[in-house]
């Protein structure tokens, strides 16, 4: 029998991939160009192989995201969960937070409603102990998802807001837009944001997620938890 033929001209074994050099270098391709570019042919050309190597570990593009996303929770540290069930909801949370922040295009992938049940067990952990949390403030089941899902969506805002912020601020800091900001508005028709001015760039770039979570957390759980009666 022949020996086969690789694509660049050698001869010997066909070339043979693993699962996690597939996932590094569609990280490297994500990151250079951003995750709308990543196709199976590209990912392929990026390691080497025929696009079949690539087939051998994912199904299709989408299983690809939905891997991806599942090893960087696979891939975080797992906090320590406190006694207090509301305490606990703050900590997943901003595990949550950081996982995703440091992968903003993650969060891009999984801002549809229906992405849950393909995510793994890792990161299905802190879903169910945001749900958990609630339900043992008091919450009924559907009051525990309408919490979960309020933290969920001002968590990924966050996110997607404040990447978007930062690739865009090289490009503003060139312009004169950047200085001046609200100081051209009618102060008479927009009297609180004339005050603000050039002051509203600093004032947006601060990190206010966790002091705003535990505010948004405890007002999700008072509106949530059923009313009780002394008598």
């Amino acid at each position: 029998m022949s020996p086969v033929k690789s694509p660049h001209g050698r001869t010997g074994r066909p070339p043979r991939t693993s699962r996690a050099e597939v996932l590094a270098a569609a990280r490297d391709i994500i990151d250079r160009d951003g995750w709308q570019k990543l196709t199976i042919r590209r990912l392929a050309a990026e390691i080497g192989v025929g696009t079949m190597t690539v087939y051998h570990h994912i199904r299709d593009r989408e299983d690809l995201l939905v891997q991806l996303v599942n090893d960087i929770a696979d891939q975080a540290p797992r906090p320590d969960l406190p006694d207090e069930p509301r305490d606990r909801i703050v900590v997943a949370a901003e595990a949550i937070h950081d996982g995703l922040a440091a992968h903003p295009w993650a969060t891009e992938i999984i801002t549809t409603d229906g992405f849950l049940d393909r995510l793994g067990e890792s990161a299905l952990t802190m879903v169910e102990t945001i749900v958990a949390g609630a339900v043992d403030c008091g919450c009924t089941p559907e009051q525990a998802v309408d919490v979960f899902r309020g933290i969920w969506y001002y968590t990924v805002g966050e996110i997607v807001v404040r990447a978007n912020s930062d690739q865009l601020q090289a490009e503003m800091e060139r312009t004169a837009d950047r200085e001046i900001f609200f100081n051209n508005l009618d102060a008479s028709q927009q009297p609180h944001l004339a005050a603000i001015g050039d002051q509203w760039p600093a004032l947006a770039a601060r990190d206010t997620y966790r002091p705003t979570l535990h505010a948004l957390v405890d007002g999700l759980l008072a509106q949530a938890t059923p009313a009780t009666s002394d008598g």
